[in-house]
């Protein structure tokens, strides 16, 4: 509730202060919207990417042929994992198709290349406006900052107009300039710190990405030199 004329409580302050301010905390409250909407947004992409990623591995190991894992496939859409797979078994039935019509045996290098674009595919698209968090992560303290100096050359105009360096006169102005580098870092401080954790679970992911690969590949070449012996 708005207190009374003279009170120095913040939101006073915002609804009274210089509109160079007022822009300045407008701007980081959108930063700030849009980086929750993107956290929240990513978080839960991101889980069920790992949760399905982790369900269709378990499912994967348990089946008796890569037919069978490739048939149960589309149970896991949200699988950076079960797409690279997917991708990767394509490949494998177009080489065996070509070979069975006379052509020449191998291609691991053809189901390497598709299991790296698949996952590469996947992992851009789970990254994606991530990068905003970064921004706003360095971005916002430096705009609070300019609003904070703005308001402060306005307290410095006001003690020159008034001829007086009395806290009560120009203490408002002081406050509200040191609003906008508190919202700044209301801004930056979140998107910091789950920029930093995406990062750390993508890079994760990647990493199961590239086991996964490597596993399969194995299981592909295993099964080339079955069939040449």
């Amino acid at each position: 509730m708005l207190l009374a004329a003279g009170s120095t409580s913040a939101w006073r302050l915002i609804l009274e202060a210089d509109p160079v301010v007022k822009a300045v905390m407008l701007i980081l409250i959108i930063f700030s919207l849009i980086s929750w909407a993107i956290i929240i947004q990513r978080m839960v992409i991101l889980r069920k990417a790992w949760a399905q990623s982790a369900a269709f591995l378990d499912r994967f190991w348990s089946t008796s042929s890569l037919e069978q894992a490739n048939a149960e496939v589309g149970q896991y859409p949200d699988s950076p994992v079960a797409a690279s797979f997917s991708a990767g078994y394509r490949e494998l039935v177009r080489l065996n198709e070509a070979v069975a019509a006379g052509g020449r045996r191998g291609g691991s290098d053809n189901v390497a290349r598709a299991l790296r674009k698949a996952g590469s595919e996947s992992m851009t698209r789970l990254e994606r406006t991530i990068p905003f968090l970064a921004s706003c992560g360095s971005a916002a303290p430096f705009i609070g900052l300019f609003g904070t100096v703005w308001g402060i050359l306005r307290a410095f105009q006001e003690i020159g107009a008034r001829g007086t360096t009395s806290i009560a006169e120009v203490g408002p102005f002081i406050a509200e300039a040191l609003i906008a580098t508190a919202v700044g870092l209301f801004a930056a401080i979140p998107a910091v710190l789950f920029y930093n954790y995406f990062a750390t679970r993508l890079k994760l992911l990647a990493r199961e990405l590239n086991h996964f690969g490597a596993d399969f590949l194995n299981l592909v070449e295993r099964h080339e030199m079955s069939k040449g012996n």
